[in-house]
């Protein structure tokens, strides 16, 4: 059983803590000693999961640009080394080129030293292996390892630096140059103008890729790795980072925008008129784009995408939308799950940006995901379109809002599914509450036009004491009367702070 300590420090399918000192009450917990317990508890669940002893294991590790991520690799690789392991330095890498390392290098294991969009002062440790990202489950035994203090037998092993990102940009070069069919084959991007925005995390490096098959990317930004993220949160959710990549467009008159969060596991993009593409109008693109060859496909989303994009994927694309959790380890493996009964499922895709395609192994990777509409991009202009044009029939809402609510009860999760239950009841029997039939998370509710025009999904948020509400609406006002009517209900329930 996991103590408080080391419980604290798993974050669904990763391990995160404080690892840099001065921000006000947080204390430093991913210390040296406990780095070095948590690589040891990777080691021994790597030996059970692959059937190897240390000695006989290769391991990458990678970071991203946090100021503690070299203190970190350090320690991890020093832990395996005396192990016995073989551990391949990659130095920056993305998260996603980590994975790829068990596919290119014959790696068993990979440690990606990252915190996501996290402040700087955090960190954490997200490991693969060939069959992908670790399950919840998986990490807790890797900490209670950790917290036992077991560690593998001693052994002499090796650290080297591979320079792996270069291998991996030659990859994402190779898929771009094939799919495009331009011209002129070695520069199949020229005539094109696209900026990046690294927020400094480690993401610069596609301006280079796009660079070299004859892009223009001129008016860029943020693109050199800075741990302190001086300019804005590397994260394409966050309001600041999209402005900044949606001016970057308007300023160099680009014909596309690419945003990444720290370490490119996310993506979104900007189109030529400096709009956004992120949420539901990039799952609707990243839709389109995969049910190519792959007609009447099933899409796996998150629960809070809406009614709109569930409309374009069955009746404009012609797909099927299965509506999940959210989470984005929770979509992938509910695309992995649907293909292994037969179900044709190409894409799993979070709101975030998180985008799984089954090409490209079911991997959550920025840089795939924004190859892929660049791709797209120049195949539509050489037909006189723009990629705004594939989704221009997609119906978004008028309004929304979210809205998290604090959960007060010390158990948080038996409040949250209390409430979800009551709420489910009081919902079956009001009269216009329409509960939807097809979701999988906490209660989602519909109106017609004259009770609000829109939708409500109240759920339990993954981790936290929380309980994030969602609503939307197709006419103005419409989230206003929804929001009045479900709150009658909230204010009679207990647990909440309203």
């Amino acid at each position: 059983m996991l103590n408080n300590f080391y419980k604290g420090f798993k974050s669904g399918t990763d391990i995160r803590g404080v690892a840099v000192e001065g921000v006000e009450s947080q204390n430093v917990n991913l210390t040296n000693e406990v780095v070095a317990s948590m690589a040891d508890g990777f080691i021994l669940w790597l030996c059970e999961n692959v059937g190897k002893k240390a000695y006989e294991l290769t391991v990458s590790i990678g970071r991203d640009s946090r100021i503690s991520g070299p203190r970190i690799v350090e320690v991890v690789s020093a832990e395996m080394k005396n192990a016995g392991v073989r551990v391949i330095d990659c130095g920056l890498a993305s998260t996603p080129s980590m994975f790829m390392t068990t596919v290119d290098l014959n790696c068993d294991g990979a440690v990606q030293i990252t915190a996501s969009h996290h402040p700087y002062n955090r960190n954490g440790l997200k490991f693969f292996t060939r069959q992908g990202g670790l399950e919840g489950s998986d990490i807790e035994q890797i900490l209670q390892f950790a917290q036992d203090g077991e560690k593998p037998q001693k052994a002499e092993g090796t650290i080297e630096s591979v320079p792996y990102m270069e291998q991996y940009c030659e990859h994402l070069k190779n898929i771009i140059k094939k799919e495009v069919n331009a011209e002129n084959y070695d520069k199949p991007l020229d005539g094109f103008k696209i900026v990046v925005d690294a927020g400094n995390g480690v993401g610069g490096f596609y301006a280079s890729v796009l660079n070299d098959l004859g892009a223009d990317t001129n008016g860029s930004r943020y693109l050199d790795p800075d741990g302190m993220f001086p300019n804005h949160i590397p994260n394409p959710e966050n309001k600041e980072a999209m402005m900044s990549i949606c001016e970057a467009v308007k300023e160099s008159k680009a014909d596309m925008g690419i945003i990444f969060d720290t370490d490119v596991d996310r993506g979104g993009a900007v189109d030529k008129s400096g709009n956004e593409i992120n949420r539901n109008r990039l799952v609707a693109l990243a839709a389109a784009i995969a049910l190519e060859g792959n007609k009447g496909g099933t899409i796996v989303t998150d629960s809070i995408t809406s009614s709109g994009l569930k409309d374009f994927i069955e009746n404009s694309l012609g797909g099927k939308h299965y509506r999940y959790r959210r989470g984005y380890k929770n979509v992938i493996d509910k695309g992995l799950e649907l293909n292994a009964h037969g179900i044709n499922c190409p894409l799993a895709i979070e709101t975030s940006g998180h985008a799984a395609m089954r090409e490209n192994y079911f991997l959550d990777d920025g840089a795939y995901l924004c190859t892929k509409i660049i791709i797209k991009m120049a195949q539509l202009s050489k037909e006189g379109k723009c990629i705004e044009s594939i989704t221009e029939s997609l119906r978004e809402p008028v309004e929304e809002t979210e809205i998290r609510f604090k959960i007060l009860e010390e158990d948080f999760r038996a409040c949250g599914e209390r409430i979800i239950a009551d709420l489910t009841k009081y919902a079956e029997s009001s009269e216009g509450w329409i509960l939807a039939d097809d979701n999988r998370e906490g209660v989602r509710v519909s109106f017609g036009e004259n009770d609000g025009n829109g939708w409500f999904l109240l759920r339990l948020s993954v981790h936290d004491p929380i309980m994030p509400l969602n609503i939307e609406s197709d006419s103005i006002g419409g989230v206003e009367i929804i929001k009045e009517k479900l709150f009658k209900f909230l204010k009679t329930t207990k647990g909440l702070k309203i």
